[in-house]
């Protein structure tokens, strides 16, 4: 079949209205452009202490956009700052030592009640005056400030400088510096690389103001016994060198100490760890009294979870309960705690994701929520738990969750409630597509930020019964009629063994079920990280440019990337990419090979991450691929931090087997198909020798391939994305 070339401009009629609309031809610069992505996103969104909410949004134009609020009784938005007037007063305060932003941004941190939020700006920190519209310069210091945070009351702002932390009063100006011993390994109030990756999100999170703003709780680091990785420029004439540490697999991790220190200056209370000492501090949270912390801790290969009770006085430690597991606990955001010291706690021991409800004293009351129901993240506002309210005069819990049956159906998390005794849970969410929300502090109303596979994302005020307030950022349809942009559609594959597998499917356009066609999948296949989500895809895009090449886009899960349970997730422990992931794929691919509008000799495989890493393990442990592309893959775990690869691993020498059938660099030598490694020199997520290892292999092996290197770029290869996807779509022209 000759390849359809992208389609030209032509006249279709819109299905809405019965208008014309011209259909413009969707490209490389089309998906990239800032127009065509912020289409596709909702607001930056805070509730406020006074019930409003301050938003931002970067759908208009750059020179339209500022800090706006919405008044919840009537859905109304109004102007909180004259960007123009405030970005004015900026460019006064950098004068000619900085060049201004274009726009005022969503801010670093904003006070409760929304009268002041701080930026930080080329190293240094503003306070913007919503009121007003104008900005003060709080520093101007050759050090870099970075983690801004205001105190409850707003009049304090903590903050980090040369890996210290400082607190500084708002009406004075006066700063107090609150650690001194910070270096280059001594990290206070910031985060190791280790920590921010894998354990915070990507969010430097690392200090935690107390409830009366008193005192401070914060991480320490050191750093001095990690290993460094080093990663080359080409710049000057003698490269430079960029450093990094790095703790791999098996290698020292940064020591970490959690410390309590009152901002009006004074020594350090540290936090009276128990013996053996545990080897991550995973989640700080106060409590409601103030006079406590909850501080939760891993062990090594993170098979034993506490949850301690730290008192701010004394950093004594209460041990208030602990989970074990025979493969690894999950981390989650999901501890909440009640009048009396009661608390809400997350915990998978069933299996999968369920909340139950604690005595003070540690003792299990019972199960809140019910077992057919999975607890699953909804990432809304600035959680990341499943539970986004808890109404205790109600007696009421919100979470987000999906069903626990494995129907092979995508993941899509719906808003629930469910009564604090337990019992039967009542969806508020209706229709299909997935659901991230943010409550109010009175646990009224909420923001219901949501899209399906077939639907742009939006965002809507509701009411606590999932009723309809107003509609704050409509789905962006006009774009997707603009283009002519084609969505998924899901359907179940079945493995011989029973477990249903989700299948997404794009089809070209001008689809004839006659034809045979190449077909393109899109994998991951991490544990509990699935592709295949009854959302709106990020990659919708570039996906509609292959379909623009006759060739049709699927997206698979292997059973422990469903999502659906932690005993899926499970299925790879001690071995991932080398239990059923690659049957459950091939599975899916003999279930394509079957149809009748499927070329079974083209079919191609990609992903990026761990997709790549199970790109390659696909293409060696199977002849179904005619072709591949691996961006950023890892390609042997001993290359890999210690946080994620001993969550599933262990310790090398306690699994060596398990090491090498989870490592594609191993079988680099059963290659099938056309491969394209890809990779960022500066990539200090997935290091630069993953693929220079796979190379390695294959050139040793006398085995063809593609490369492509990308100069000084990390792991999402972002100022050079529209090269790549240019490669992509070359790439499958030439080999499918």
């Amino acid at each position: 079949m000759s390849r359809r070339a992208l389609i030209p401009l032509v006249v279709l009629l819109a299905l809405a209205a019965g208008t014309v609309v011209a259909q413009e031809r969707l490209t490389v610069e089309t998906i990239r452009s800032p127009q065509f992505r912020r289409a596709f996103t909702t607001p930056n969104l805070r509730w406020l202490s006074g019930g409003s909410v301050l938003l931002y949004d970067r759908r208009p134009v750059p020179e339209d956009r500022t800090l706006e609020r919405l008044d919840p009784a009537t859905g109304a938005r109004r102007q909180a700052v004259d960007a123009r007037a405030a970005l004015a007063s900026l460019a006064t305060l950098l004068g000619n030592a900085a060049k201004p932003p274009d726009e005022l941004g969503w801010p670093d941190d904003v006070t409760a009640d929304g009268r002041h939020a701080v930026s930080v700006i080329d190293g240094d920190l503003f306070l913007l005056t919503l009121d007003s519209s104008s900005y003060r310069r709080l520093t101007a210091t050759p050090a870099a400030e970075k983690n801004p945070r205001f105190s409850p009351d707003g009049t304090l702002l903590s903050f980090v400088r040369d890996n210290d932390l400082w607190v500084l009063d708002l009406a004075s100006g006066q700063e107090r510096r609150l650690t001194q011993d910070g270096s280059d390994t001594v990290l206070n109030g910031t985060l190791s690389w280790v920590y921010w990756e894998e354990i915070f999100y990507r969010e430097d999170t690392a200090s935690w103001w107390s409830p009366d703003g008193g005192a401070i709780a914060f991480l320490a680091s050191d750093e001095a016994a990690v290993d460094v990785s080093v990663f080359p420029d080409f710049e000057p004439a003698n490269p430079a060198l960029h450093r990094q540490r790095y703790p791999k697999a098996g290698s020292v991790n940064p020591t970490v100490r959690l410390g309590i220190v009152d901002v009006a200056g004074g020594a350090v209370t540290w936090a009276q760890l128990p013996q053996p000492r545990p080897e991550y501090l995973v989640r700080v949270q106060w409590l409601p009294d103030g006079r406590h912390l909850a501080l939760e801790t891993l062990d090594r290969i993170q098979r034993r979870l506490d949850l301690l009770l730290v008192d701010r006085s004394s950093g004594a430690v209460r041990p208030l309960l602990n989970e074990t597991a025979t493969t690894s606990i999950n981390v989650n955001d999901d501890l909440r705690f009640l009048s009396g010291g009661r608390f809400l706690w997350s915990s998978e021991g069933e299996g999968h994701a369920r909340l139950y409800l604690y005595g003070a004293d540690g003792s299990l009351v019972g199960a809140v929520t019910p077992a057919d129901l999975t607890l699953y993240p909804s990432l809304g506002g600035s959680g990341k738990g499943a539970v986004a309210a808890v109404d205790e005069a109600a007696g009421r819990v919100y979470f987000t969750a999906i069903v626990t049956a494995d129907t092979g159906s995508p993941v899509a998390p719906q808003l629930y409630r469910v009564s604090l005794k337990g019992g039967e849970a009542e969806r508020l969410s209706a229709g299909a597509g997935s659901h991230r929300v943010a409550f109010d502090s009175t646990a009224h109303l909420y923001l219901d930020a949501t899209s399906a596979a077939a639907e742009p994302p939006s965002l809507v005020l509701r009411r606590t019964d999932g009723s309809s307030v107003a509609i704050i950022s409509p789905p962006a349809k006009d774009v997707v009629a603009r283009y002519g942009l084609v969505t998924p559609s899901f359907i179940a594959v079945t493995t011989a063994d029973g477990v249903a597998l989700p299948v997404a499917i794009a089809k070209p356009r001008e689809f004839d079920s006659a034809v045979r066609h190449p077909v393109v999948l899109y994998v991951y296949g991490g544990p509990a990280a699935p592709m295949v989500h009854d959302a709106w895809g990020r990659d919708t895009g570039l996906n509609n440019l292959l379909l623009d090449q006759g060739i049709v886009w699927v997206a698979a899960d292997p059973r422990s990337a469903t999502g659906r349970s932690k005993t899926l997730a499970d299925d790879c422990y001690g071995r991932p990419l080398a239990a059923h992931e690659v049957s459950d794929i091939g599975t899916v691919v003999d279930w394509l090979k079957a149809q009748p509008w499927v070329d079974p000799a083209r079919i191609g495989v990609w992903g990026w991450s761990g997709g790549g890493s199970f790109t390659l393990q696909l293409m060696t442990h199977s002849d179904a691929f005619k072709a591949g592309i691996a961006v950023a893959a890892v390609t042997d775990f001993h290359y890999y931090d210690t946080f994620w690869t001993e969550h599933m691993l262990g310790l090398p020498e306690q699994n060596p087997a398990g090491y090498r059938v989870s490592a594609p660099a191993e079988f680099a030598d059963k290659l099938h198909g056309r491969l394209l490694l890809m990779y960022g020199t500066f990539d200090d997520n997935v290091h630069p020798q993953n693929s220079l290892r796979f190379a390695h292999e294959l050139i040793t092996a006398g085995t063809p391939f593609e490369m492509m290197v990308y100069p000084m770029q990390k792991h999402g290869i972002v100022a050079d994305r529209s090269h790549v996807y240019r490669m992509l779509l070359d790439f499958w022209k030439r080999n499918l």
